[in-house]
């Protein structure tokens, strides 16, 4: 690496105002540069096996860095110019070059920000909002080409890298085992599994499965000195953080080998609509639904997950913006099973025979994402099925039924102008029955639903509403302040949002905080105490008394 240009203040100011003096932007350019070359000799030394690096390492002068940079940036907002960008770009093929790519940023003096599929909701896996906290640049190392996935039915494991999409495991799972198998995670396809089993990840198996990373059983993680280690070797402390304590904190997840469940051959699915009229029997009506829904929907059989949903939607008959409310359900069993429980539970929901289809697992991931009119599985391996948008998403969580009048504040404001939509699923079942000290995740027994609100926009000509949308989804989750969890207001690593808070150094409090977050700050505070992982919301380090612990088994390799 080179050693650092240190210029004296005289000699500053004569290059500066000299006629021939290098411009601001000059320095900065060749001060790239020297970074670039200097990294490029690094990542030869450290993986010999790279042909060459410069596929690899990718500067913002590059041709190559600002498609890769943009390539999977999901949230429009963050594609901007004025987007903060990182020093390098890396974009690793194999376990050797991330390692390498790692300990070069650490040599560098670059903090590393990894990115598998780019949805993080604040872009924080791929921009920064300022200098850091712990004053270095940073880079980001991208994984997304880390895509391997191989099944073992008779084991009922899946072994998955970081930048395979939830599709594509998807996919592997069913045809691996025939149909037999499932994976409880989320349902967006092109999510990868490298952010989404690091914060946790929900869907509609939750009830029944938990969480995906409740099912998360051997991993591999580059760490903060560019060591493979497995569970054995990085040990328990650092095995629990890693399921549900968020990307970008600990390390890089290089490989998951996550439990497949048994799915049965036939599952059950409904979608149904309800349009409300506002202020008459219709809308009372439609309260009285949401209230027993709530009071009954967190404790259903673990098989049956119901959510409720509200967006706006044009009257056909008089052109009024009125609320439609929409009821989705996933039945681990045939049509005739689920209507019975639904007679049993929730008979005010008037669920029909012809309301429900049959499905077989894989089918049920597409009718959850939208595909309703029998496209071919293979549609889940397309990685750019999502659209990308400009949007913003808060998250809130429920300990108790919202009452009518919070109900009928989510009403008004769904009909609004520059607005959005708001989901609300339920736990219960395997959610409540985890301990929260089990997983990274706490919001298991006592925590009924969680809610989310929604709002994006998209095309040039609506951009200059932003402030007007993020207004609307700031102001729906104020208004719910009454309603929601309490000391502390939860929310959900994977919702990440930075208007709750920011990473700054003397300003945090571990003792107001669940016991989950101090545990998560003691496993940084002995793996990273230096921040090489370090992003605004990544977990700060508590170092504490170092305890010695030996080293066996597991260690995979060292640098």
């Amino acid at each position: 690496m080179r050693p650092s240009t240190r210029l004296s203040p005289l000699l500053l100011l004569l290059l500066l105002f000299s006629p021939s003096s290098p411009q601001p932007h000059e320095l900065q350019d060749q001060e790239e540069g020297d970074l670039h070359e200097s990294f490029l000799r690094c990542v030869s030394r450290l993986s010999p096996d790279t042909a060459d690096p410069s596929e690899l390492v990718h500067a913002p002068a590059d041709s190559s860095y600002p498609p890769l940079l943009a390539s999977t940036i999901q949230n429009l907002r963050f594609a901007s110019p004025r987007t903060p960008r990182p020093s390098l770009l890396v974009t690793p093929r194999t376990v050797a070059e991330v390692r390498a790519s790692v300990a070069c940023c650490k040599a560098h003096g670059l903090t590393v920000r990894a990115r598998s599929g780019g949805h993080d909701y604040e872009g924080l896996s791929y921009r920064a909002l300022r200098p850091s906290s712990v004053g270095r640049r940073f880079a980001v190392v991208d994984v997304a080409a880390l895509r391997a996935v191989r099944v073992d039915a008779a084991r009922r494991v899946a072994r998955a890298q970081p930048g395979v999409t939830l599709g594509e495991l998807y996919y592997a799972v069913a045809g691996g085992s025939g149909g037999a198998l499932g994976f409880p995670a989320g349902i967006c396809p092109t999510v990868c599994v490298g952010g989404h089993l690091s914060g946790g990840g929900f869907g509609p198996m939750m009830r029944r499965h938990g969480l995906a990373a409740d099912n998360v059983v051997d991993a591999e993680v580059v760490d903060a000195e560019g060591r493979l280690l497995d569970r054995e070797a990085m040990g328990e402390d650092l095995f629990w953080a890693i399921r549900g304590g968020g990307g970008g904190s600990f390390g890089i997840v290089v490989s998951w080998t996550v439990r497949l469940v048994p799915v049965p051959s036939v599952l059950s699915a409904f979608t149904v609509h309800r349009l409300v009229r506002r202020g008459g029997e219709g809308e009372q009506a439609m309260l009285r639904l949401l209230t027993k829904w709530q009071l009954v929907a967190h404790a259903l059989p673990d098989d049956l997950f119901v959510k409720a949903a509200m967006e706006p939607k044009v009257d056909d008959d008089d052109g009024e913006r009125r609320p439609l409310v929409v009821f989705k359900s996933l039945f681990l069993g045939n049509c005739s099973g689920m209507i019975s429980q639904l007679d049993n539970y929730l008979p005010e929901l008037g669920i029909k025979p012809s309301d429900c289809r049959e499905m077989n697992w894989i089918q049920s991931m597409l009718y959850f994402y939208g595909y309703t009119n029998g496209q071919p599985a293979e549609v889940l391996l397309d990685r750019t099925l999502q659209l990308k948008d400009y949007y913003k998403i808060k998250l809130d969580y429920l300990t108790s039924p919202i009452p009518t009048a919070g109900l009928t504040v989510l009403l008004d404001k769904i009909v609004e102008e520059k607005g959005g939509s708001i989901d609300i699923d339920p736990q219960g079942g395997r959610m409540s029955e985890t301990p929260e000290s089990d997983m990274p995740y706490a919001h298991r027994r006592g925590y009924l639903y969680n809610v989310q609100y929604f709002v994006k926009w998209g095309g040039d000509k609506n951009v200059s509403y932003e402030e007007e949308h993020l207004g609307w989804v700031r102001g729906v989750h104020d208004l719910m302040t009454p309603y929601v969890s309490k000391r502390p207001r939860a929310a959900y690593i994977n919702f990440r949002d930075l208007d709750l808070g920011q990473n700054v150094e003397g300003n945090t409090t571990y003792e107001d905080f669940r016991g989950n977050f101090r545990r998560l700050a003691m496993v940084k505070g002995e793996v990273d105490p230096e921040q090489v992982f370090w992003s605004e919301q990544s977990i700060p380090p508590l170092v504490v008394a170092k305890r010695k612990r030996p080293r066996q088994g597991g260690l995979v390799s060292e640098i």
